[in-house]
């Protein structure tokens, strides 16, 4: 007879709720597996998906991401003329939030040459990339747009031409992708009245400088801020080709920043990204602490209801091996129908999570081997607890 498999026959409901309420514990400590390992897929896949083998940026800055870079827009024709560059395109990001769909959501603009420049959208879910030159746009499917929807950005109106799944920047918002000059006019684009301010505070500054009125009207236009600015110079290189030779040359002849993709991935990892990354890590092993705790706590509880029950087996003259495989085999019956049941939540229920929830196998197998070893561990404080217990207690002694 496996007294393990009659004593929880006998008490099924109760059972069945601890497994539950385990399970739940458990699900959560993987959920935020998910997040840890998603916030860093989602921080870099934009640098991994834009196929550059550099990024030239403006000079000491970290951008185009970690921080704000402005390089002129024709800098690329100098970039592109570099020994080894095959191809150099020009491309600018920004984060915008705007009413789409009904609703003010938060997304990132990405601007390029849509006439086979770098940092398109590669493969699509649905529809196609953008092939004119104005007013189409590719939307991430997490915006809740529908090809042919017109999008108000600015002051002109944007077809979705195509959507792309999962899409998005390193807050895990999605992104819109634009022609570049469409790009660039969404973002410098000022209304009138904000237009007219500028231009009345440009020409109170001239006339402060000692200009007369016809100076300063003459003079107003080369105040104007320029709206041919781009992020970055996205490089791809030709076959065999030396990148740090590359971006020494652009370093030294062309007064820019280069970085290659690892080294971008890296700063954004040690970045934006470390903060969160920490903050995500160090939540997710006090998880694994306190799910560690609690089902010790359950393990000892369960056996301490049937102390007297066990004494009475000590009565009867059960060795010691019953006892420890009844509690033994408890314990990994609650343990690994938790972990199994919260594994199937987990994996129901990981498309509605608004961020990006990533499973690793590694992860997910050294989250079930550390949940094992801490029940065989509970267990074993509970049966050092259970062989202590004298027979008599059976008896009420």
């Amino acid at each position: 007879m496996d007294l393990a498999i009659k004593d929880v026959q006998r008490h099924l409901g109760r059972f069945l709720a601890t497994i539950a309420g385990v399970s739940l514990l458990v699900a959560i400590v993987l959920i935020m597996n998910g997040i840890y390992e998603g916030n860093i897929m989602d921080g870099v896949w934009l640098i991994d998906h834009t196929g550059a083998d550099l990024w030239v940026v403006e000079r000491h800055r970290g951008g185009p991401f970690n921080e704000q870079s402005r390089v002129p827009e024709n800098a690329y024709h100098s970039v592109a003329a570099v020994p080894g560059v095959v191809r150099a395109s020009p491309f600018i990001a920004y984060t915008v939030e705007r009413m789409v769909g009904g609703k003010s959501q938060q997304f990132t603009i990405i601007g390029y040459d849509v006439f086979g420049g770098l940092g398109g959208p590669g493969q699509l879910a649905a529809g196609r990339p953008i092939d004119q030159a104005h007013y189409e746009m590719v939307a991430d499917t997490k915006l809740g747009l529908r090809l042919g929807q017109q999008v108000h950005l600015g002051v002109h109106d944007y077809t979705v031409v195509g959507l792309a799944r999962g899409a998005v920047d390193s807050g895990g918002n999605p992104l819109v992708y634009l022609s570049l000059p469409d790009a660039q006019e969404v973002l410098y684009q000022l209304d009138n009245e904000a237009i007219l301010a500028s231009r009345a505070a440009a020409l109170q500054s001239l006339l402060r400088a000692g200009n007369t009125p016809a100076q300063a009207e003459r003079l107003l236009p080369l105040l104007a801020a320029p709206t041919d600015t781009i992020s970055a110079v996205l490089v791809r290189l030709a076959p065999g080709t030396n990148p740090t030779v590359v971006a020494r040359h652009i370093r030294r002849w062309l007064y820019y920043n280069v970085y290659t993709t690892p080294q971008e991935r890296q700063l954004m990892l040690k970045g934006r990204l470390r903060k969160m990354t920490a903050i995500l890590g160090l939540f997710r092993s006090l998880l694994v602490l306190v799910s560690l705790v609690i089902i010790a706590l359950l393990i000892y509880v369960l056996t301490i209801e049937k102390i007297r029950s066990i004494a009475t087996l000590k009565l009867m003259g059960a060795t010691q091996w019953v006892i420890v495989r009844l509690i033994l085999e408890q314990s990994l019956l609650l343990t690994l129908s938790s972990f199994a049941c919260a594994y199937i939540l987990v994996h129901l229920t990981a498309g509605r999570f608004p961020r990006t929830l990533v499973f690793l196998p590694s992860e997910t197998a050294i989250t079930f081997a550390v949940m094992l070893v801490g029940g065989v561990i509970a267990s074993g404080l509970a049966i050092w607890h259970a062989l202590r217990t004298p027979p008599s207690v059976a008896l009420g002694g």
